[in-house]
């Protein structure tokens, strides 16, 4: 199903303030109850509880994350929200902005399905680390 650009422009703001509002739950609620995301080639996060653990695995290791939607673009049923997030690594304090992707498949009520997230994990250890 194709969606407008203020649909997709509403979806991607609510996102963002899900992200933002430090719940995990919350982003889990965007992803239909069968959805899953893989980050970078990883393990898949699968089912709500999933991706409510990979929400809370990010802002457990940056706690004062904050996120920001770089632009969303649709074809179809299957989008790009691109972002960028700033904080504080958690266990080191050094400061963190990193910036990235999801690849989208959306259902018929704007529930994520299935999610392929990207980000520079190198450049993100070397801003940890340094």
């Amino acid at each position: 199903m194709p969606y407008s650009q203020s649909q997709l422009d509403d979806l991607a703001k609510r996102y963002t303030e899900a992200w933002n509002s430090q719940v995990p739950e919350q982003v889990a609620a965007f992803h239909a109850p069968d959805s899953s995301i893989v980050i970078n080639r990883g393990e898949p996060s699968s089912g709500h509880s999933g991706v409510t653990g990979m929400a809370a695995g990010f802002h457990a290791d940056v706690p004062d994350l904050h996120l920001t939607c770089d632009g969303i673009r649709g074809a179809g049923a299957h989008v790009l929200y691109m972002w960028t997030f700033t904080g504080h690594h958690a266990g080191t304090g050094n400061p963190l902005k990193v910036s990235g992707w999801e690849e989208w498949e959306l259902d018929g009520g704007m529930k994520i399905t299935s999610s392929l997230g990207w980000f520079d994990a190198e450049d993100y250890e070397r801003q940890v680390s340094r």
